[in-house]
């Protein structure tokens, strides 16, 4: 069953077919589950980090992913001027964690909480994470308020029989 989730429209520059709101598109967004992550970097312009759902597998050839940031966040110039990223799956005991790195804390204290370890890019990997992937940040690509890193995967470390967050509905589920 398919439904109108508002019948409030914004017009496209040139294009004759109407964009949803963007109130309207940010509550489908709510309701697209997607795993928690906490993104960090290091390098030339120092340490910094943002939690994030919008976190996507690009290629196993060679291995890519992509991760969406907004380019108006505490976080975007430090990942501008770094080549270094790690993803950082979120478990339920990280959820005050991906909290810090998710609002108004500033950069230099998110570092503070968790136990943090140089990955092979140099980005700080969150040593009891059910899963990250460290990587090199190859391309960027802004669209609308936000830029799209696109990711080769250095190394992954993952967990035996990790629990694993996801945001669904604006709260936080847990999944084994």
């Amino acid at each position: 069953m398919t439904t109108n989730m508002s019948p409030e429209l914004e017009e496209t520059q040139g294009n004759d077919h109407p964009l949803v709101s963007r109130e309207a598109f940010r509550d489908g967004m709510a309701h697209l589950p997607g795993a928690v992550n906490i993104i960090t970097t290091d390098g030339v312009a120092g340490q910094a980090g943002f939690t994030a759902t919008a976190v996507c597998a690009v290629s196993d050839t060679p291995p890519t992913l992509l991760v969406c940031l907004n380019r108006n966040s505490s976080a975007a110039p430090s990942f501008t001027a770094n080549t270094a990223l790690c993803v950082n799956t979120v478990g339920p005991e990280h959820r005050e964690l991906a909290m810090v790195f998710g609002g108004k804390t500033p950069m230099s204290d998110r570092f503070a909480t968790g136990h943090w370890q140089q990955g092979v890019s140099s980005a700080p990997c969150l040593q009891d994470a059910p899963l990250s992937f460290d990587c090199r940040i190859i391309a960027r690509n802004s669209v609308g308020t936000h830029d799209v890193l696109f990711c080769e995967v250095l190394d992954i470390k993952r967990r035996q029989s990790p629990e694993v967050s996801v945001y669904f509905a604006r709260r936080f589920h847990d999944l084994a």
